[in-house]
């Protein structure tokens, strides 16, 4: 059933369909497909076997999950999915589900891996390993193993504590891997992905951000005609590169709205009108509205109350600074794949339309135009990049809307947003000085509402603490600390002490998420 997508992101592109069983990792797999130059889409695994059909994949991978197969309740795949003739790669709980729905067992032996597993090929590896070395290194993450595989299955490796860690009925176009292939930390995983896409399915591997920006620029022209747009520029990568791309379609049929709440990283709005409207010559509107948000803000300190007042203020600008756009129809949103997945609709491939500009109300009278719903970031920076971004903005760090207000503990003052623009510029200095800028989701300042004593020259100080926050992650569902060297530290402390009047202290925040968030409100 190897062919043209039905739906998908481009005519000619094949489909592979990862279903989700609850994994950590779905996200994960979809990513790694698409880095072999294959599109990708997750979909619920309640997913039947008539809704594949009508979408006409190239193959289906079957995700790991947290379950048993053998508790109640445990997820299914719809049986007559596996007679439909399209390949399937089971991995982890997707193996497992494969040997219990097809004829075989699925039992505790005893004994969990966890973690780096040598794994032994057996019986040449079968149609995956090609060129692997028959012992090699893999990430096991399971209790639950099989020991029997249904009958027209081979069992292709094992290792100490698993018979049975890779399984295939090439005939059948079925195979399984006990082990996650998607993780950095099995060395050769991208390598078997690849020859199940290619070798097992066919796929043609056309998935490129060419393709995907020619595409987009049809898609665009076709919706919008000769129609005129507007984009809500926020100053992130995403609005960025949306703006960019529906720029390239239709021109100066856009226009983009920037919003200064006042509340941005230092020079960043400079660099908003600079790169847009002098280097682009896209029609950008600048609506200076700093004031209004302090005046807003003033003696508001719950977090949820400053993005309320935040959301609701930035309406209102917006609505105003596009009074002479009455004639605008579409409005443009960044929309990003991941937005998608967790909006929590029966299945991927239905968008919901996500007000991220600022928190748009969906009463606004506009038609969306989102050319990056089906993409994730690191694809959104490759195209940005194409499309002739500066890395200042492709490469920029995720911000929340409400800006630096949430990076501020308690009231927000003009003067303790200006102390917090210089420290968190100090420290995406040290972080870019460093190289260390595309290994870092997010590191920037964040500033406390106390005070603490410290001693600066021969005088005694009560001044304010910043807690410099820097993590690591692949998708913001999850983070860990990033954990950066001293020497770096220390030169972010002595430089935010030394040249942030008013600071006089710095600490590191090494929270993960969970049980923290990434933001400190």
């Amino acid at each position: 059933m190897s062919g043209p997508v039905s739906g998908g992101w481009a005519t000619g592109d094949d489909l592979v369909l990862v279903v989700d069983f609850g994994a950590q990792y779905a996200q994960l797999i979809a990513r790694r497909v698409r880095e072999a130059r294959v599109y990708s889409e997750i979909v619920p695994h309640t997913i039947t076997a008539d809704e594949v059909r009508r979408r006409r994949p190239a193959g289906i991978v079957l995700s790991g999950g947290p379950s048993s197969v053998h508790v109640d309740g445990a997820p299914l795949l719809d049986p007559a999915i596996y007679d439909l003739g399209v390949p399937i790669l089971g991995i982890c709980y997707g193996s497992q589900l494969i040997a219990q729905q097809l004829g075989g067992e699925v039992s505790q032996t005893g004994r969990g891996e966890y973690g780096r597993t040598d794994l032994e090929l057996q019986n040449g590896g079968g149609r995956l390993a090609g060129a692997l070395p028959p012992q090699q290194v893999v990430w096991m993450s399971h209790f639950d193993a099989i020991v029997r595989v249904p009958d027209g299955f081979t069992v292709t490796a094992r290792t100490a504590d698993c018979p049975v860690a890779m399984l295939e009925a090439p005939e059948r176009g079925i195979y399984g891997v006990q082990f996650h292939p998607e993780v950095a930390h099995t060395p050769h995983g991208q390598d078997l992905l690849t020859r199940f896409l290619v070798d097992a399915c066919g796929c043609r591997q056309t998935w490129t951000m060419t393709n995907v920006i020619e595409t987009a620029v049809e898609r665009i022209r076709a919706q919008v005609g000769s129609g005129r747009a507007i984009c809500g520029l926020s100053g992130g990568v995403d609005s960025a590169v949306a703006a960019a791309l529906v720029h390239r379609a239709i021109g100066k049929q856009l226009t983009c709205v920037y919003v200064d709440t006042g509340l941005m990283r230092l020079g960043e709005s400079d660099q908003v009108e600079d790169t847009f409207h002098r280097t682009f010559g896209i029609d950008l509107v600048h609506a200076r509205a700093a004031e209004r948000f302090f005046d807003r803000l003033a003696g508001v300190t719950d977090p949820e109350a400053k993005r309320k007042a935040i959301g609701e203020l930035f309406i209102r600008v917006f609505e105003e600074a596009r009074g002479g756009l009455t004639d605008a129809d579409f409005l443009v949103q960044g929309t990003l794949y991941p937005d998608v997945i967790e909006s929590g609709t029966s299945t991927a491939a239905k968008i919901k339309s996500h007000h991220n500009v600022g928190g748009l109300p969906e009463d606004l009278d506009f038609e969306l135009v989102e050319p990056l719903r089906s993409l994730f970031k690191d694809e959104v920076r490759r195209i940005g990049t194409e499309l002739g971004l500066p890395d200042e903005i492709v490469w920029r760090q995720p911000f929340p809307g409400p800006g630096l207000a949430v990076r501020i503990i308690g009231e927000v003052t003009p003067e303790r947003v200006a102390l917090l623009q210089r420290a968190d510029a100090i420290v995406r200095e040290e972080i870019h000085r460093a190289g260390l800028e595309r290994e870092i989701w997010q590191a920037f300042a964040v500033l406390a509402d106390i005070r603490s004593v410290g001693v600066m020259g021969d005088e005694r100080t009560y001044g304010h603490p910043i807690i410099i926050r820097a993590v690591t992650s692949e998708d913001a569902m999850t983070a860990d600390f990033a954990r950066l060297p001293w020497e770096l530290l220390e030169r972010m402390a002595g430089r935010i002490i030394g040249e942030v009047p008013g600071i006089n202290r710095v600490a590191y925040d090494v929270t993960s998420k969970p049980p923290g968030t990434i933001e400190w409100e």
